[in-house]
């Protein structure tokens, strides 16, 4: 029998409650899932009408297992973490204090940079598969990669600026990447999807849904890694302050993006993924729970990081240390997570 990792709940009417070493999820006392607390990472509640216990909460708490809670678009709209985590007050003077002191600026640039070439390596990722089967599309894709990558070059002309001086320019450069990236994604996405752009807030046809959907879900695994390496999920440099918007989040995914979740879905389309949607333009709920489950194993895809290998979800919680100790000066520059391809 597997080892359960994930308890993902998303059965209207349904409970999750403690019973000796383990949750156990069930709805009219037939049991739907359960999953032994030893081997527990997260429990993720995707619908309205779950209940859980105060027990479970507190064991989840208890052990570090934080409970989060998607709407049906993915968006992670509230989570539980132990009340103990993100106490280091050191950390965060540090990191307010970097905003205004050159440390923001800097860092904002050495992330739109890694999120650029993390986006033309995902094309360079995609095209070699085609290299003998579809030479002209390898050529395309790659033509498409060397385009992308050529905004990040052009990141070095903004040096210098204070971080409200270089915010508008950063994200015109990336979006002037975006634009390239997506544009060379779509031309490998079969005509069943019809997919025309990309589009997120609001998206209503299956690839859109399928990126946000995933994006969601990464965005509660780096607000963890975050909550837990003591930094302020508020406190961003890259996204403007805004009330109630998870900035350094938003930052710290643009690492992750296009390989957490974008090549994810670009070989589920190649393979003809079936994508249901509702009347409402939304995921339907086979489909949801189906690729919430795709997105965790794949986040436990290993990559190359420091000269070795480690999943994806473990090179998440390394970067947010990584930074939380650049910004208490332990270290002299941050380095950001740059992919293979």
């Amino acid at each position: 029998m597997p080892i359960v990792t994930e308890l993902y709940a998303d059965v209207f009417g349904s409970h999750i409650g403690k019973h000796s070493e383990r949750l156990m999820y069930t709805k009219d006392k037939q049991v739907l899932a359960q999953a032994p607390l030893m081997h527990l990472q997260q429990v993720i509640i995707a619908s309205m009408g779950v209940s859980i216990s105060a027990d479970a909460i507190a064991e989840c708490c208890e052990r570090g297992i934080p409970i989060c809670f998607l709407d049906a678009l993915g968006n992670a709209y509230a989570a539980i973490y132990s009340s103990g985590l993100g106490g280091t007050v050191l950390t965060r003077r540090a990191q307010l204090s970097a905003y205004s002191d050159g440390r923001g600026a800097v860092l904002s640039l050495a992330i739109a940079d890694a999120k650029i070439n993390n986006q033309a390596a995902t094309l360079k990722y995609i095209a070699k598969s085609r290299k003998e089967s579809d030479p002209d599309r390898y050529e395309a894709l790659r033509a498409a990669s060397i385009d992308t990558a050529s905004q990040a070059a052009r990141l070095r002309n903004l040096r210098g600026l204070n971080l409200d001086e270089l915010r508008a320019q950063l994200m015109a450069f990336e979006a002037n990447a975006a634009t390239r990236y997506w544009e060379a994604l779509r031309s490998v996405v079969p005509d069943m999807y019809a997919w025309s752009a990309r589009t997120g807030r609001g998206a209503t046809d299956p690839v859109n849904s399928l990126l946000n959907y995933g994006y969601g879900i990464l965005q509660h695994r780096v607000k963890r890694a975050i909550v837990v390496a003591g930094l302020d999920p508020y406190g961003g440099f890259i996204h403007a302050d805004r009330p109630g918007k998870h900035s350094l989040i938003f930052d710290l995914m643009e690492e992750f993006r296009s390989v957490a979740v974008d090549r994810l879905v670009i070989g589920l389309v190649n393979r003809r993924y079936t994508v249901t949607m509702t009347e409402q333009g939304q995921l339907e709920a086979d489909v949801r729970r189906d690729f919430a489950g795709k997105v965790n194993d794949h986040l436990k895809a290993t990559v190359r990081y420091d000269g070795a290998r480690f999943p994806i979800d473990i090179v998440i919680g390394k970067q947010a240390r990584r930074l939380a100790a650049h910004l208490r000066g332990e270290t002299e520059a941050y380095l950001p997570y740059r992919a293979e391809w």
